[in-house]
């Protein structure tokens, strides 16, 4: 008898994130799983052991890059709140077809199985908290680097900075015009400069 090829096992993380991001946990199923992974029922089962198990495997994975590539904007940058707003801006340079239009894979998560699959929707939580920790770092830094007051709530200023950022992903998710886009992130980036003005 023929053997299965050996599985790829970060190529099908990575398929299957873009699977689970597109069409969410409840309407993703295993029909789909299998023609997107290429994979046998039980091949999917012994490698994943459950949907919900491969669901997290992958939302862990897209909050890992996220984090990741965010760190690498930041260390790039000039300085700290520069960073910050050269993420913004990068949004409304997204190319057409660039997986980041769509809603954040987090939020469309706790959307998709706040009330149905609680411990997918409770790591969705613990993620997102934790990229508000990231934010929340960049701007203590940007505070240390006298760039920012010190008397500001970073917290606080993390808080907004998500919000933000989740309001401009899901402009581009509902294909607003790049005009507004554009605007919007500029809109976004001119109110971290004013952080920087009120030192001067």
């Amino acid at each position: 008898m023929k053997r299965a090829a050996p599985y790829n096992r970060d190529a099908a993380l990575d398929a299957a994130m873009s699977l689970f991001w597109g069409k969410g946990y409840h309407a993703t199923s295993l029909k789909d799983l299998e023609t997107t992974l290429n994979m046998k029922p039980g091949s999917i089962y012994a490698a994943f052991s459950s949907k919900e198990a491969l669901y997290l495997l992958t939302l862990e994975r897209y909050f890992e890059t996220a984090r990741q590539k965010f760190r690498e904007q930041i260390e790039q940058a000039a300085t700290p709140l520069t960073g910050l707003i050269e993420h913004i801006r990068s949004y409304a340079r997204l190319s057409p077809d660039h997986a980041a239009r769509q809603a954040c894979m987090l939020m469309k998560t706790m959307v998709d199985t706040r009330s149905t699959e609680p411990a997918i929707a409770e790591a969705s939580r613990t993620y997102m908290a934790e990229m508000r920790k990231e934010f929340a770092s960049v701007f203590a830094r940007a505070k240390a680097a006298g760039e920012i007051p010190s008397d500001l709530d970073e917290e606080r200023l993390a808080q907004r900075y998500q919000a933000n950022v989740t309001a401009l992903r899901f402009e581009l998710h509902m294909g607003a015009p790049q005009s507004q886009i554009t605007a919007l992130s500029e809109d976004i980036a001119h109110d971290l400069e004013t952080l920087r003005k009120k030192q001067t």
